[in-house]
Formats: structure tokens, sequence, C-alpha cells
């Protein structure tokens, strides 16, 4: 490799969005179930909305909107709402935009850590894109684990990280609902984090806020080192506009604009965030049914002799084989045409549509018995 590029970054493995190996038969048909994506697209009327946009207002010929001014006003009213009761409003300068929530990620990384000496702490497993983006970047990461049986994070051990770290933590990541576990921020976890130095940033991961409705986002706008972050991809059928949002402390958000890339976000991404927003209780409404599918399919994985399944306030499961390979389960799901993520250890599912949800039960029950 050329002496020109980074000696760490020679070893460094890429993120690999779906990762099948060693199957020598492609099934006909595959359930992709592996990236929490929504199972359903748009409704035909609003693509058809969005298309009008494309078609008559936006000038393909002119850079997109720098500043995002309307669609933060637009986030910030929509996250406002789910707060409504504490008299808390979150304005549009508290929000900064991103491309996906990965963009954001990076972002956070390079305003707390790079040119310093910093790191960051995350308890695995969870989202892998902290440790891959900070890894990219040169950042260290400082990581502790979790409960076997409930996934909290070891909080003490979490303690003598940050204070043994060989360099200073400025920044812990938690996702609530945890991906790939499925687990919400306990009482004791949101406590840690309140006690945190504000010399460390809080950055709470919510993007599976609308299967959980379960929130920080009081606390993010009443502490000056919280922020959280949530994207358009899951539950808004985003996934193909990437759209992320923070919100944050105006002064945070003054700071992440800074480092932000100029035009980071496309025209017609944000032409599709607004009118998910305009539509919101239109596409929300298949919230309830991934709701209800999730606790049905958990029910029923119950049964299954051979693999553990956590409950989950997401729009995934999360299980364990106990009397097979690992890997095995998972090839054997490809092969019959149920696509999953391996990660953590275990396999994280997808909730999918209810004839989706049927075909993975079917061909882990098959799985299972061969």
């Amino acid at each position: 490799m050329s002496a020109f590029i980074r000696p760490d970054l020679q070893a460094f493995a890429a993120y690999s969005a779906h990762a099948i190996t060693d199957v020598q038969t492609q099934p006909a048909r595959v359930d992709h179930l592996d990236t929490n994506e929504s199972s359903y697209d748009l409704p035909t009327p609003l693509k058809e909305k969005l298309a009008w946009e494309y078609q008559q207002v936006i000038q393909a010929n002119r850079y997109p909107d720098g500043g995002h001014e309307e669609l933060r006003a637009a986030i910030a009213n929509y996250a406002s709402q789910a707060i409504a009761e504490t008299k808390l409003r979150v304005t549009a300068n508290q929000v900064t935009v991103g491309n996906g929530s990965d963009e954001l990620i990076r972002s956070l990384l390079i305003a707390t850590c790079v040119g310093r000496s910093g790191s960051i702490l995350v308890a695995e497993p969870t989202f892998s894109m902290y440790k891959v983006l900070a890894q990219t970047l040169g950042v260290d990461v400082v990581s502790v684990g979790r409960d076997a049986a409930t996934f909290e994070m070891d909080l003490a051990a979490a303690d003598t990280a940050i204070a043994t770290a060989t360099t200073p933590v400025r920044m812990v990541f938690m996702v609530s609902p945890n991906s790939p576990t499925g687990n919400g921020l306990t009482p004791a976890e949101l406590d840690w984090l309140r006690n945190l130095p504000t010399d460390i940033l809080v950055v709470v991961d919510e993007a599976y806020f609308e299967f959980s409705q379960a929130s920080t986002l009081a606390e993010a706008l009443n502490r000056p080192n919280w922020l959280i972050t949530r994207t358009f991809s899951k539950a808004f059928r985003l996934a193909a506009h990437r759209v992320g949002y923070a919100i944050a402390p105006s002064e945070i958000i003054a700071i992440l604009e800074k480092v932000r890339l100029p035009y980071n976000l496309p025209s017609f991404s944000q032409a599709a965030a607004l009118i998910a927003l305009r539509y919101a209780p239109d596409i929300l409404t298949t919230v309830a049914e991934v709701q209800t599918e999730r606790d049905r399919l958990w029910q029923a994985l119950q049964s299954l002799p051979g693999l553990q399944t956590w409950p989950s306030a997401a729009n995934f499961l999360y299980c364990r084989p106990t009397t097979q390979r690992l890997d095995d389960l998972f090839q054997q799901l490809y092969a019959r045409g149920t696509q999953i993520r391996q990660t953590g250890g275990g396999l994280r599912i997808t909730i999918g549509t209810p004839a989706e949800n049927e075909r993975t039960l079917a061909n882990l029950h098959q799985a299972l018995e061969s």
C-alpha cells in the first residue's frame, strides 16, 4: 500500500451493508429484513406530490437550500408536538440536518475529538457506525460491555473506563432503543448520563423513536451537553433520501453547522422530508402495524426451541441460537430467502409485512430443525 495512506486504515475493514457469503445458490425471492428500513414504500399519492415538486419547483441547475431553513423549522414543529405537555418547544436554531445520521455522527466526532486528544465511549453491542466512523477519523474508541440478559450498559465498567482512558472521553453514544438489541434506556442508565460531567457530550440516538415513543428530548433541551439524533429512514419510510437530524441547545448546533459540508442535503431529499412531515399522520399509520407484528413475531419465536429472543421497543427483534452455530443459521435463513443482519453475536430481524414475517417464522422453523 502507498506510503501516503494512513497505516491504521490499511488494516481497516470497510463497512458492509449486506454481508452475505458462502451461498452457493441464490434464493428466487429475498425478503430484505436486514437494515431496519420500513417494509412499506411511500403511498402513491405522496410519490406523485414529490414528483410534482421535482418537475415544477426544484431547479436541478441550482444548489440546494444550504441552510435548510424550511426543513429545520418543520422538524422543530414536529419534535415539539411530542413534548407539548412539558411546555418546551424546539426552535429551528436547535436543529441541524445531515445526509443520514451517519453524517451527523461524523460531524460530532470532528467537533469534539478530531485535531486533539479525545475518545468516545460506546457500550457494545450497539450501532456499528459509531466505531466505524471514529476509526476512519483516527479517533480512539473506548468500549464497555452490557448485561448478558438485559443488555443494560455496565455502568461500573463505564465509570472505570472514563476515569482510566488513555485519551479523555469527550463523547458518550447511547441508542434508545438500542440497535441491535431493542432495549430502551433504563432509569439507572439515564441517571448515569445525567451525572456525567458537562465536558462530556451525551448523544442519545433515537432513530426508532416513533416505534418506542420514549424520548430524552426534554433532557436535551434543558442540559448544555446533551444532543439527540433521529432519522427519516425508519418510520417515515425515506431511507432512499438519507435525511437525519439532531436536536440540541443552540450553542451545540451552531458548532455543528460550522463543520457541516455546504449543500450537504440534496433539494429532492429536503422536499421528501418536508412532504413526509406535512403528511406525517398518513405516513406513520404503519407504525401501529409494525408494533403489532413485532409483538406477534416475538411471541411466536418464544416457542421455537434452540432460539433465544429478546423483547424490543423498535422495529426489529434480536435473537441468538442456542443449539447451532450463529453463522450456520444466518446462512440457512438467507438460502431460504430471509435476509437478516448478523451482528453483536446474534441476529437482528427487521419487522416486515405480515407475509414477510410469516415466511421469516417458517424459515426459522425449518433452519432450526435442519
